[in-house]
């Protein structure tokens, strides 16, 4: 039995980098493995939504079949879409639409990059649709407005807080239920 020498072969495009690697050959079997690596930029996260499974063929090696079949199900964000019946408050404009507002207003403490928070967002915005005339739901940005945040020591995101009067009368931490939500702002309706 005659054995080929290991063959290691590199391209040096940057744009798509490969590798190629050949384990010593027998007259009988040959094995190549190659390994792709795509450069672009991160697509951007919103929130999550499941699409239906997809089917893939899997190549397996060293063995007798060529392929598996595997499910695989896919999640996609897209809590943008939903978000567009809260309004956003500022640094500049939390002492008018907040402190000076008369009854109760919700705020939600959140970030683009929190997942959490995009999860609890559409949320917010139904509470929104429910309430109006009742509640005032208003959105700030962590990122952009560090001294609101700072002020009322948001030290975790989501962070929904309701005020009344201008003062603070209950926060809610973390991603929580429709249910959670709408039974603390219950108590001061």
């Amino acid at each position: 039995m005659a054995k080929l020498p290991k063959q290691v072969a590199l391209s040096s495009s940057l744009s798509n980098p490969r590798m190629s690697l050949s384990p010593p050959m027998t007259s009988s079997s040959a094995i190549s493995l190659s390994c792709r690596r795509k450069v672009g930029a991160f697509p951007v996260f919103r929130s999550l939504k499941i699409i239906a499974p997809l089917i893939r063929s899997v190549p397996l090696l060293n063995c007798r079949t060529r392929s598996v079949v595997r499910r695989v199900g896919r999640i996609v964000s897209d809590a943008r879409e939903t978000s567009v019946d809260v309004t956003t408050v500022t640094d500049a404009t939390w002492k008018s639409l907040v402190l000076e507002a008369e009854g109760p207003v919700l705020v939600e403490f959140w970030a683009s990059w929190c997942g959490p928070c995009h999860m609890n967002h559409p949320i917010i915005c139904e509470l929104a649709k429910e309430y109006t005339g009742k509640l005032k739901c208003f959105t700030l940005n962590t990122d952009d407005c560090p001294s609101t945040a700072k002020q009322y020591g948001i030290r975790s995101i989501p962070t929904t807080m309701i005020f009344i009067n201008g003062e603070k009368r209950d926060a809610i931490i973390g991603a929580v239920p429709k249910t959670a939500l709408t039974s603390s702002i219950a108590k001061f309706l």
